[in-house]
């Protein structure tokens, strides 16, 4: 089969490659779309992810498609039903699983290969993470769930609720994402981040935009009011410091964004104490979150259409993480990974 293959830092090429052999529990998905995504663009720029894949390997984790093939232990489902994975589970079994805290499972298995012509899903996964799809979901819009889980977890960790003054750090695919959720709440949603597409992707959702020149949020945002709720969306220290700066007394602040390891902030402790700061961050989805992402988009509350800002085939994605590397502002490019259409 035709893929996508990470070698190292900014090496990503398309190769013929052997078709996995199933084992135990899997299926294998020939893939009906695949989604660019930041995670990806780190990994590509890293060359590596430490917990996610180690290269070479088999590259993209956002997508949806159809079973063609399951090993013969597999029930509850056949050939041709329409799917989405999520690139992860849990093992239920060590201490972080059974307090609740999946997303911190030390044995998180994870799922690579999005951009190939098919994927093979390991028998956890399939138990614990693979759902249907209704014949009118579109594979673009769900293959937005594992992101989407990711954003709806950090969501419920800052408790949002309508009618609250929010600002999300970050025009990417996620800050849009977050402005989508939140704006779906009541909320009043404010954005602060760059390039002309993304705001006004962010404006056609509902949000007020803030556009950021240099590294300076707060100036961009020039709050008379403080904000309830300030999600960091970028990863970049600088945003994190800047995000403590502008929310209110007893405000939430959530550092969605991960930094590289080694970076380090300096927060002014008197204002977190005494303004009541609740700091917190958000990491990864859990199955419930999966499933809650599902949910908001076959109900049609989150549509790919407001995210997808492009298109390529398979021959054309090292081009496009070459050109996202140098600072392309795509939001996402859906990937046409068939050479032959069905």
């Amino acid at each position: 089969m035709k893929a996508a293959v990470l070698h190292g830092q900014e090496d990503v090429r398309i190769e013929e490659t052997d078709a996995p052999v199933l084992h135990t529990g899997e299926v294998r998905i020939r893939i009906g779309t695949a989604l660019t995504c930041g995670t990806d663009l780190k990994v590509y720029r890293r060359g590596y992810h430490a917990r996610m894949i180690t290269p070479p390997a088999l590259f993209g984790h956002e997508f949806a498609g159809t079973i063609t093939e399951m090993a013969e232990d597999v029930a509850g489902w056949k050939i041709g039903d329409r799917v989405v994975a999520a690139n992860s589970a849990p093992c239920e079994e060590c201490r972080y699983c059974k307090n609740h805290q999946p997303n911190l499972c030390d044995d998180l298995l994870f799922l690579n290969g999005a951009y190939a012509e098919s994927i093979v899903v390991p028998a956890r996964i399939v138990e614990k993470n693979l759902l249907p799809l209704s014949t009118d979901t579109a594979f673009a819009d769900a293959a937005l769930t594992e992101p989407l889980a990711c954003v709806v977890r950090g969501a419920d960790d800052c408790e949002l609720q309508a009618g609250q003054r929010i600002l999300i750090i970050g025009s990417g695919p996620i800050g849009l994402m977050f402005a989508a959720l939140a704006q779906n709440i009541g909320c009043e949603v404010h954005l602060a981040g760059r390039g002309e597409t993304r705001l006004q992707s962010a404006a056609q959702l509902g949000a007020i935009t803030h556009e950021v020149r240099g590294e300076d949020v707060v100036a961009a945002v020039n709050a008379n009011d403080l904000f309830d709720v300030v999600i960091e969306a970028v990863g970049k220290p600088a945003c994190w410091e800047a995000a403590v700066k502008i929310v209110r007394k007893g405000g939430t602040v959530n550092f969605f964004g991960g930094c590289s390891k080694g970076t380090s902030i300096t927060l002014d402790t008197e204002r977190i104490h005494y303004s009541n700061l609740t700091l917190l961050a958000s990491f990864h989805h859990t199955p419930a979150t999966i499933r809650k992402a599902l949910e908001h988009i076959e109900a049609g509350r989150i549509r790919a259409n407001d995210f997808v800002t492009g298109e390529c085939t398979l021959n054309e994605l090292p081009t496009i993480f070459q050109e996202m590397a140098q600072g392309n502002r795509a939001v996402k490019t859906l990937i046409h990974t068939q050479t032959v259409t069905p």
